[in-house]
């Protein structure tokens, strides 16, 4: 029986990982798997909260317990389903939701046409997302067939849709009929404080879009400069006070809600005449934080300092013209070069500056605090299928690519949506035969685009305009995720031109047969509603596409620079031949049939960051980012986690030829430990049996040169409807020389958007290459404490003593285990060694009172007799005993076996050992480390005390769970233990 009226989408609705269901009529697509009971239990480690008590959860075998811990906690609909436990309990459930919307959606917009059909893809999509092949973006798993499958509507909530009967614009009845399936947007903005599209709207549509954790991107250029003159005969307050307003909207959103998601890219044209304010705005507000550490405020992210400034609810981007960039190449022939900065509607404000001037400025800002990124304006347009937008006027600002998403990925018109998938590429590799299974992988590839497109045609939106052109334009965006696992597995460094040539052919497999399938729908039911006004366009693009993937070998069309090629010799020396060929037949399938039928989607792909999806797809590494440690925690059943070495490296030493022997004496060297249990190395450097040209194949995000992390997306770029969200790491010694240098390559190699980040430099990050203490800064940099502690060290030592004198230092430590609290007061002798311990409690008159007291007497007296403070931290360790768990109050020690486990921890810390602790401290300065006490500076204030007050950690702790695991995630940050994101994917 024909399972489609048409056979070319005929030919893609099979069953490819579903043949079993053939054989055997009496399966169903869950009996493919074997499944378990899994509990899952998640705490905020410090508050001690419970984020999570979920009993009995069914998931597939092959599940970690964080990807449980994260689809349970974050995906599972906790009430309203009509089971008999009134929630989801099983991804049999989620699976189900999902997919029956999704095919449902297709059935009524005629794409599926048989029950054969249905039940098809129904199955394929199923068995891709309990097996961990691809996942979509969290707007989906939220939101997605909620009243499909448990009848839950939801209150209307201001959503819209295209109405296809009325042709109109028409309002949700309620929340979950349709699905809002979209992750990024992009707004308009005019230069109006009213009405539609004005800057008060935009506070309501920013509100919308962060309450359903969603992210916005906006250009702002057409707000006027400040003081240009107003109609009523003042004058403006300018685009710079209205960004600060809608800055501090967002993080009041973002500090009341239940996530951190007001996820926001703010973008400048370069000719705006608050140009100058705008590069500088973040990096003379981190300044002021800087200065409030310097007077004893918190600069963590979420402490005060960062509080009372601004600019700290978005990332930055300048958008730059081709003319300016060719100017700025030119600067050595012409270093007088200028540029106008224009009024948007008073040409009284306009100024000529040196375009070296803003270049430069460009450039120190972002070594100073990372923002503001670039956008270049002419790449983006010149790969833009629709420049004739709704009307057909090419050239038009409105018709132009103006904006990005939050994390730079998605790029289109203002005023439009994308809903992201994205596809985990390991899942395709075969670790026995070292190949890429490229046919099941186009597969996939085509049954996903039926699903993103499928979200549109049941979608609503948060403005009419965004409805309105959703429907008109229909763009989609599918991605990568874990392709540093497969480069790690295939022994291939991240930085190599087989690395770049393998991503970038993935890449384009996935774009030109999203391409061609979106053709197939068209022949079904038509192409996007805007496709024969921007026919010419569209086709052109399509050919460039073509012929970077080596599917034609003419010349490129209207590019005005030469995009980096994918090199097919590179790609049959690595023996994967076939994966050019497959490259260069779905390019030449997608510029045939679009030409033919056209096409139902004006973009269908992007690489987003794929944060908490890729931690729920088991990824080992995120989007095209590489790993960032070869370190890894695994979860454990039933809470806790342990550390354990990456096993795909196990993977790529056998691959690369290494026999049993020597791949257990490399993981073991990478796994050794000091006496204290602390890792000693961590990477594969070093390590015996190893050879050092294999080096380059183990190298991490921070060990990747910045060209190398430039020349990746730039080798991706030209194969992707829309851009690449990844940031270029730095280390803190870079230069600005070293920023302007990326930035160059970046243009000239083709990225559309860039982001650096330089180690160390936002004042809540400190250094995290291992640096910090080779770094020398000037005394009017200290802060007051830092000051008081550079005194002490400036003190000679006295002689030891077997017994502290009769006035001493000492410091307490405040902890709070069960139902315990406890002050331990460690005493120091005059150079700063241990002299004697004292255990005290609020438990007047009990037992524990006083063996604590016997407990500290042994304790001191040992020390006194000279037992190194170093062997009682072992005799103490691990103990296990009641009260035992969560420890509140002090500042690094966050979980501990029995009391005597903390003190344990608490005597390493006096030693300068962090190892043992869940949150480590920025600057914190043992007493074995300070000089004599009596000579401190004597107008110390006595409320004040010496040491450090430990409350910064490294980099931003996560709202939801508090982990400090939060890692760089393009150009957004993920927490590695439960999933949240600050993006918007």
């Amino acid at each position: 029986m024909e399972v489609l009226s048409l056979s070319h989408l005929k030919a893609s609705v099979q069953r490819v990982f579903t043949t079993k269901l053939e054989e055997d009529k009496s399966l169903s697509v869950y009996d493919l798997f074997q499944w378990k009971t899994v509990d899952v239990f998640m705490k905020n480690w410090k508050t001690g909260k419970t984020i999570a008590d979920m009993p009995e959860l069914e998931f597939p075998e092959h599940y970690s317990q964080n990807a449980c811990n994260i689809i349970a906690t974050k995906y599972f609909r906790k009430a309203g389903v009509n089971n008999s436990v009134g929630h989801e309990r099983s991804m049999r459930d989620v699976a189900d939701r999902l997919v029956r919307f999704w095919v449902d959606s297709l059935k009524d917009e005629g794409v599926l046409k048989t029950k054969e059909a249905y039940q098809i893809v129904y199955d394929e999509l199923v068995f891709g997302l309990l097996s961990q092949m691809w996942a979509p973006n969290s707007p989906q798993w939220f939101n997605t067939g909620l009243f499909n499958s448990y009848g839950i509507r939801g209150e209307k909530d201001n959503l819209y849709y295209y109405d296809s009967e009325s042709g109109e614009v028409v309002e949700s009845p309620d929340r979950y009929s349709r699905t809002q399936a979209s992750a990024c947007f992009i707004l308009s903005i005019e230069d109006k404080l009213m009405g539609d599209h004005s800057i008060t709207e935009q506070y309501v549509s920013e509100t919308k879009l962060f309450k359903g954790g969603s992210g916005v991107g906006t250009n702002f250029s057409n707000i006027r400069g400040l003081d240009e003159k107003l109609s009523s005969g003042g004058h403006s307050s300018g685009m710079m006070s209205f960004l600060q307003g809608l800055d501090r909207n967002a993080g009041a959103i973002k500090s009341g809600g239940t996530t951190r998601r007001a996820a926001k890219m703010v973008i400048t044209d370069i000719d705006h005449p608050e140009i100058e304010s705008f590069i500088t705005w973040k990096a003379k507000e981190e300044q002021k934080v800087r200065d409030l550490g310097k007077m004893g405020y918190d600069t963590s992210m979420d402490g005060e300092a960062y509080a009372t400034v601004s600019g700290q609810n978005s990332n930055n981007s300048v958008r730059l013209t081709g003319e300016f960039m060719e100017s700025v190449f030119n600067l050595k022939t012409d270093p007088d070069a200028m540029i106008t900065l224009k009024g948007r509607t008073d040409d009284q404000v306009n100024k000529d500056v040196k375009v070296s001037y803003l270049w430069n400025l460009i450039n120190q800002s972002s070594w100073e605090c990372a923002d503001p990124g670039l956008q270049f304006d002419d790449i983006f347009n010149a790969w833009h299928t629709c420049p004739g937008g709704e009307d057909g006027k090419v050239g038009a600002k409105y018709n132009r690519i103006n904006a990005t998403n939050p994390c730079s990925e998605y790029a289109f018109l203002d005023d439009t949506a994308c809903n992201l998938a994205s596809i985990n590429v390991y899942r395709f590799y075969d670790e026995e035969n070292n190949s890429f299974d490229v046919t099941k992988f186009v597969h996939l590839i085509e049954m996903i685009q039926l699903v993103l497109e499928s979200s549109i045609h049941w979608g609503q939106f948060p403005t009419k305009d965004i409805a309105r052109k959703s429907h008109l334009f229909r763009t989609t965006g599918l991605g990568l995720a874990n392709t540093s696992s497969l480069l790690l597995a295939m022994g291939l460094p991240y930085d190599s031109d087989e690395s770049r040539n393998l991503v970038a052919t993935l890449s384009g497999i996935m774009t030109g047969a999203s391409y061609r399938m979106s053709a197939f729908m068209a022949e079904i039911v038509g192409p996007f509603e805007k496709y024969e006004i921007n026919r010419e366009h569209m086709l052109r693009v399509i050919r460039n596409h073509s012929r970077v993937a080596g599917a034609m070998e003419d010349e490129l069309e209207d590019i005005s620079y030469t995009p980096v090629m994918v090199d097919h010799d590179v790609l049959k020396n690595m023996n994967q031949g076939k994966l050019g060929e497959v490259l260069k037949e779905v390019w030449t399938d997608a510029y045939k049939y679009g030409k033919e039928f056209g096409y139902r989607n004006a973009q269908v792909s992007v690489i987003a960051p794929t944060g908490t999806i890729s931690l729920a797809m088991d990824c080992g590494a995120t989007s095209i980012e590489p790993f960032y440690s070869h370190m890894v925690f695994k979860q454990l059943v039933g809470g806790g986690s342990m550390e354990m070495v990456n096993p795909i490296l196990e993977i790529a030493l056998k691959n690369l030829g290494y026999n049993e022997e020597a791949i257990k004496e490399i993981m073991d060297y990478i796994m050794e430990k000091d006496d204290d249990g602390k890792v000693m190395h961590g990477s594969v450097i070093g390590a015996p049996r190893l050879k050092e040209e294999h080096y380059p194949i183990f190298d991490t995000a921070n060990t990747i040169s910045p060209e190398g992390h430039v020349m990746m997306v730039s080798a991706i770029t030209p194969l992707i409807s829309g851009s690449v969200s990844k940031t270029v790491n730095l280390p803190n010694q870079a230069k600005v020389e070293d920023i302007d240098m990326i930035h160059r390559l970046a243009w000239k190699t083709g990225t559309k958007a860039i982001a650096l980040y330089r180690d160390g430099c936002k004042a809540s990050q400190p250094l995290s290459s291992g640096m910090a203490e080779d770094q020398e800064k000037d005394l009017e940099e200290y802060t007051y404490k830092e000051l008081v502690e550079y005194a002490k060290n400036c003190v000679k030592h006295v002689p030891n003593r077997k017994r502290p004198g009769g006035m001493r230092t000492s410091r307490t430590h405040s902890a709070k285990i069960g139902d315990i609290e406890l002050y331990i007061t460690i005493g120091f002798y005059e150079d700063g060694n241990l002299a004697e311990v004292f255990v005290s409690t609020d438990k007047e008159g009990t037992v524990v009172k006083g063996l604590l007291a016997s407990m500290s007497k042994a304790l001191s007296n040992m020390l006194q007799y000279n037992i190194p403070p170093k062997e009682l931290s072992r005799l103490l360790r691990g103990q296990q005993f009641e009260p035992a768990g969560f420890v509140a109050r002090h500042p690094y020690i966050k979980y501990a076996s029995s009391i005597a486990d903390l003190l344990s921890k608490i005597i390493d810390i006096e030693m300068g050992d962090f190892s043992r602790c869940q949150v480590k401290p920025e600057a914190f300065i043992p007493m074995s480390k300070l000089s004599a006490v009596e000579t401190l500076v004597k107008d110390v204030d006595p409320g004040d005390t010496a040491e450090t007050q430990g409350e910064r950690i490294y980099g931003e702790s996560c709202s939801h769970c508090g982990s400090t695991r939060m890692v760089k995630n393009g150009t957004c940050k993920v927490c590695l233990d439960c999933g949240s994101t600050t993006g918007c994917s």
